[in-house]
């Protein structure tokens, strides 16, 4: 027979704690590479807007 301990488990919650940051670590990975994406197609469609030969003066 195994002699049960007076300690509460901990392997239960950190278990769960450990997928929950795991999870949430790889959304926020997923966002970060969504929104370099974005930036990058945003910025190479700006780069290839033709640009004005002369811009229209401000005072």
């Amino acid at each position: 027979m195994t002699k049960k301990s007076d300690k509460p488990e901990k392997s239960d919650w950190a278990g769960k704690a450990a997928l929950a940051g795991a999870a949430i670590g790889s959304a926020a990975l997923a966002a970060a590479l969504l929104y370099n994406s974005r930036r990058k197609e945003r910025a190479e469609k700006a780069a290839n807007q033709p640009k004005p030969d002369s811009a229209p003066e401000t005072d």
